[in-house]
């Protein structure tokens, strides 16, 4: 095998008898999987419900689909609606084509959707589970590398990927090697979440602000990544759609980090019910939150009975309560009433 290039797989679907298993649709499911995963721990470490992760998933993950696919028609519209397009090829999600832009922002509204139901701040639930939308957008782009789609430019060095013929785009039929752009995006998606998470760490975000910061992060990557990029796409004034994109969501999440105040909510337990307070709270302490985040595996205490405890220190006894040297009722002694000789 000549490693002077990255290999691309031979095969990206499988049968199972008459079931196809597509790889694509596998890499869809393990990002989904993994951000579901790191969603839950972090949302644990902030007091909510065990699993409340999964019902907000109900929403999320098909509204994230359908705002994917419609954002990946509306960006390339012409394998769909041009003079040799196929309408009906855009409900083919499986043949790949989803756009993370409508992803996010479909997701989003499936996020609001499932804490309406679900009675939960919808800012704070966003800062909890974003992290684990990059890593997830990592793990779905090895789709694109078996689908051999999403590459870039002709490229020859030994990082460059290979594609067969079959799938190189129109007047590049030449070339057999080009820039991996969905390995730069996976690589890029990686180091967003990793500084997402420093970053709340020592910053707390609150109000959505982690969720600015991965929305800026993540458009100055994909402007570059885009720019490499030669599969078919809508441009205007020499820049494509997806960079276009990027320059508005990067301009609007900076001036939101920069004017937005606010700061980690977490979850402690009021009369058995689950209440906000802000992380940094004497609740929060009383509730066992270290540094913003509960314990592995812990639970927030009920801050009343803590309250109570710190509220009503032991009062201390009166004078009238001291017990006197002798009893009340004792016989005056035989020397009552003589003056004290003080010397």
């Amino acid at each position: 095998m000549d490693l002077a290039y990255i290999p691309s797989p031979s095969e990206s679907v499988w049968h199972l008898g008459p079931i196809p298993i597509r790889a694509y649709a596998l890499c869809l499911i393990a990002g989904i999987v993994a951000a579901c995963w790191i969603a839950e721990a972090r949302m644990r470490s902030r007091g909510a419900p065990k699993w409340a992760v999964l019902d907000l998933a109900v929403w999320a993950v098909p509204f994230g689909i359908v705002g994917a696919r419609l954002y990946h028609v509306f960006s390339s519209p012409d394998a769909y609606f041009g003079a040799d397009g196929d309408p009906w090829k855009a409900l083919a999600v499986w043949e790949g084509g989803l756009g993370i832009p409508g992803a996010v922002a479909l997701g989003a509204v499936g996020v609001w959707l499932g804490c309406r139901q679900l009675k939960l701040p919808f800012a704070m639930v966003a800062d909890a589970i974003v992290p684990g939308i990059p890593v997830g957008q990592a793990v779905g782009r090895l789709g694109n590398w078996f689908n051999q789609e999403l590459y870039g430019k002709p490229l020859d060095t030994w990082w460059a990927v290979s594609i067969d013929f079959d799938h190189r785009v129109a007047g590049y039929r030449e070339y057999a090697t080009f820039h991996p752009t969905f390995l730069y995006e996976l690589l890029w998606n990686v180091g967003v979440a990793i500084a997402v998470v420093l970053a709340d760490r020592k910053a707390k975000f609150g109000a959505g602000r982690a969720v600015a910061l991965y929305v800026a992060l993540y458009g100055i990557g994909r402007f570059w990544i885009e720019g490499l990029r030669i599969d078919p796409a809508e441009d205007f004034g020499g820049l494509r759609l997806n960079q276009w994109m990027s320059v508005i969501v990067v301009v609007l999440a900076v001036a939101y980090l920069i004017f937005a105040r606010g700061t980690r909510q977490v979850f402690v337990l009021d009369g058995g019910e689950r209440v906000t307070v802000d992380w940094d709270a004497p609740e929060a302490t009383a509730a066992g939150y270290v540094n913003g985040a509960l314990p592995k595996g812990a639970e927030p205490g009920e801050i009343d009975a803590a309250s109570d405890a710190d509220d009503d220190p032991e009062p201390d006894r009166p004078e009238d309560d001291v017990v006197p040297d002798e009893p009340l009722d004792a016989e005056p002694s035989a020397d009552a009433g003589k003056p004290r000789d003080d010397s």
